[in-house]
């Protein structure tokens, strides 16, 4: 990791989608797929499944900020899921759905309390975003088998279904923002 590289981690529904999208933006250097935001140590999928955990499915980004802001990262989170449906995205139902910003320091809880009050004026839903913003405590990697997932199954019928959209609004919405050579 580079010495100017900062970590976000964000919830916004299922964390294959959300590390398809996160990984194919220059100046991300890493994208993990894990769990954060509950009270179980070291959790399984199986049990943030179960919704008993209190976790939320999220991802962990590093990023240099030299090349993409975190206000950048935020902006993409608010265009590829729906942060206005509480404890859900699409078919996936549950408090593990749910859209978070899990802010690191002072700095990263302004710029997200802004960029949701920005994103709020212009969401042209009409429900407002349920998006939480709370500070980070702990991430715990997914496993194996669910890191990179997307660019390991993209012929899966979910990726068909559900990823694959995010990712073709993320190429026409995002060109500018986008690594040359996308996973």
């Amino acid at each position: 990791m580079a010495e100017s590289s900062e970590t976000a981690t964000l919830a916004a529904g299922c964390f294959w989608c959300v590390e398809a999208v996160f990984s194919r933006l220059r100046g991300v250097t890493k994208v993990v797929s894990g769990y954060t935001g509950g009270t179980v140590p070291n959790p399984t999928y199986g049990e943030v499944c179960s919704g008993k955990t209190g976790h939320a499915e999220a991802v962990q980004i590093t990023f240099e900020p030299e090349t993409i802001s975190f206000a950048e990262l935020l902006e993409i989170f608010w265009r590829t899921h729906d942060p206005t449906t509480p404890n859900r995205q699409g078919a996936d139902i549950g408090t593990q759905y749910r859209s978070v910003i899990f802010y690191h320091n002072d700095r990263q809880r302004e710029v997200a309390e802004r960029s949701k009050q920005e994103a709020g004026e212009t969401d042209p839903r009409p429900d407002p975003i349920v998006t939480e913003i709370v500070p980070f405590t702990s991430f715990y990697p997914a496993e194996e088998s669910h890191q990179d997932y997307y660019g390991l199954n993209p012929h899966q019928s979910y990726c068909r279904l559900v990823i694959d959209p995010k990712i073709r609004k993320l190429q026409k919405e995002f060109t500018g923002k986008l690594k040359e050579t996308s996973p």
